[in-house]
């Protein structure tokens, strides 16, 4: 891969789909082991998925165990940016989340997506 390049991933699904939650961590660890910077933002049912011990619930058939993919996508270095106005509506504090979770607020969902190479959405 080229040097630099980096990818958004918005996902807005959470355990009502288990395989829409999982395939963007799919995507983010294969990403990553082409060295591609890895953004995940979750935003709507999805920020669910950061709440310690939500992962583990959520297993989508032939594909590996979301929390698995939750936590080599952390270890590797990928970024996990959950959006405020989420997890304020679940009741969902910071303290509840994973080791690595990032709270952010729309504009930095727009500086992450402008300066991105690619731009996927779940």
């Amino acid at each position: 891969m080229a040097e630099n390049e980096k990818i958004v991933i918005i996902s807005t699904v959470g355990d009502e789909n288990p395989e829409k939650a999982t395939l963007p961590f799919v995507l983010a660890t294969a990403a990553q082991s082409m060295d591609v910077e890895v953004v995940v933002i979750l935003q709507a049912s999805a920020v669910v998925i950061a709440k310690k011990g939500e992962a583990e619930k959520i297993t989508a058939k032939g594909l590996m165990p979301l929390k698995q993919l939750l936590d080599t996508f952390i270890e590797l270095g990928g970024k996990l940016m959950l959006y405020s106005p989420c997890l304020k509506e679940r009741n969902i504090s910071a303290d509840e989340l994973v080791c690595g979770s990032l709270i952010i607020a729309a504009g930095t969902v727009v500086t992450e997506v402008l300066s991105a190479t690619s731009v996927v959405t779940y």
